[in-house]
């Protein structure tokens, strides 16, 4: 073959000319180069601390950081270039109000306490985020506002309370006989810095199914005494079901368990545990309760034989704005969209209740999908977990007296009494309310 100009070579008679290789060669190289380029640039921007940063606050730790990293901050940073300096901690209560003291506040935290919260906004650490996020997609309940008429919070994902879950093959009758063994409930009230706070579950449930939502929110609000007659039957009723006072060895046990472990008896032969009064979340996280099929009952008919339907108590991971930078707002705005609420819920386990993700999925079974629907049900009334709601102060107080009812309750009025008086403290900062109102 001859030498064509250009490159290029002229076919010989009789055969059929084949196209050349090389545009196509240089076209892959140099998209390539341009790739590395992009890469290098980035990764170059980033050490030279010129890439915009955003700093995030929550209290996931461990697989549940993993998780959240890859499920939410990869694809976000991926989609803005923007960096999310990410802290997790069990202790994120304590973390941040040291940062805010020393006046290195993160950008954007997640938080489950709105009466922690509501105490940051009214001292101006929080930013409205009116402009940002639209309170429609969340409803009243969760993104609700304050007394200065603003929104300040919204849920990055939701759990159902009020319920008891028990092993697929434990019937009915065999579960109202459960109910009333204290051997029989699986209870662990281990949790760090925060030890304590199922024991308040359960008196903040037991109170809301046996008096309704209107008691029960006066109480969260700091309305109703602690030694009012309601709240302390609240307290004597979860005293007779756990057996607080009772058997030294499953007291000890109770108080030792990290509420994680609490149900790890449901697997052993024979069952150590049948019952264990806790939050949606357990459900996903727990693998004992994954092993036996775990489903679930309204607590108010196991325990009370009340309607089921009266009320149920709810909590959140709850976000909030600290710093108005560009990439914080970014953040906000992501963390608020169908597609990050719809990730991280996935990845959870949880739940989401923004309008535009679908409550359950076409294969989620049955008692994940009822869950759903409940904590979507604008008929039901929802009220948000009240020490959750409660100023830090009275919250942690709250905590304390429930490790030391379960091992002392003879102690009580002691308990009820101090509470009263750390409860009519002057400067603390109540949640206007904590009860959606249904239809």
């Amino acid at each position: 073959m001859n030498a064509h100009p250009g490159g290029s070579a002229t076919a010989a008679p009789g055969t059929r000319s084949r196209p050349s290789r090389r545009p196509a060669r240089i076209v892959t190289v140099v998209a390539s180069c341009l790739a590395l380029l992009a890469a290098a640039v980035v990764v170059g921007v980033r050490a030279l601390g010129q890439e915009p940063t955003v700093t995030l606050l929550a209290n996931w730790t461990g697989e549940d950081e993993d998780d959240f990293r890859k499920a939410v901050v990869e694809p976000f940073e991926r989609k803005y270039r923007i960096h999310v300096d990410y802290q997790g901690s069990n202790a994120e209560s304590q973390v941040l109000g040291a940062d805010v003291e020393a006046g290195t506040p993160p950008d954007v935290v997640v938080l489950t306490g709105p009466g922690e919260l509501a105490e940051y906004a009214r001292q101006k650490h929080l930013l409205p985020l009116e402009d940002l996020v639209d309170q429609a997609d969340f409803g009243p309940s969760w993104a609700m506002p304050l007394a200065d008429g603003h929104v300040y919070w919204f849920p990055l994902k939701a759990d159902l309370k009020s319920i008891v879950w028990y092993p697929a093959d434990v019937g009915e009758q065999e579960r109202r006989q459960a109910a009333h063994r204290p051997a029989a409930w699986c209870v662990g009230m281990g949790s760090g810095a925060t030890s304590g706070w199922p024991g308040t579950d359960w008196i903040e449930d037991i109170l809301l199914q046996r008096y309704g939502p209107g008691v029960y929110e006066q109480w969260a609000r700091g309305a109703l005494p602690w030694r009012s007659k309601q709240v302390r039957t609240a307290w004597t009723t979860w005293r007779d079901l756990v057996g607080a006072g009772g058997d030294p060895d499953l007291v000890r046990r109770a108080l030792k368990t990290p509420y994680e472990a609490a149900s790890r008896p449901v697997t052993a032969s024979p069952r150590g545990c049948t019952l264990e009064h806790q939050a949606s979340f357990i459900r996903g996280r727990q693998h004992a309760w994954k092993d036996v099929d775990g489903r679930y009952e309204p607590s108010a008919r196991l325990l009370l034989g009340a309607p089921a339907n009266r009320a149920w108590e709810v909590s959140g991971d709850l976000v909030v704005l600290l710093h108005a930078t560009p990439a914080a707002r970014k953040l906000i705005r992501y963390l608020a969209s169908a597609d990050a609420q719809r990730a991280w819920s996935a990845e959870q386990s949880g739940f989401s209740v923004h309008t535009g993700v679908p409550p359950a999925g076409g294969t989620d079974p049955d008692w994940r999908r009822s869950l759903a629907l409940t904590l979507r049900d604008r008929r039901a009334v929802h009220c948000f977990d009240a020490s959750d709601a409660m100023p830090p102060a009275v919250r942690d107080a709250f905590a304390e007296a429930a490790i030391e009812f379960l091992a002392h309750p003879g102690r009580l009025d002691d308990l009820l009494h101090s509470l009263d008086t750390l409860s009519h403290t002057s400067g603390l900062t109540w949640l206007p309310s904590v009860c959606d109102r249904g239809p």
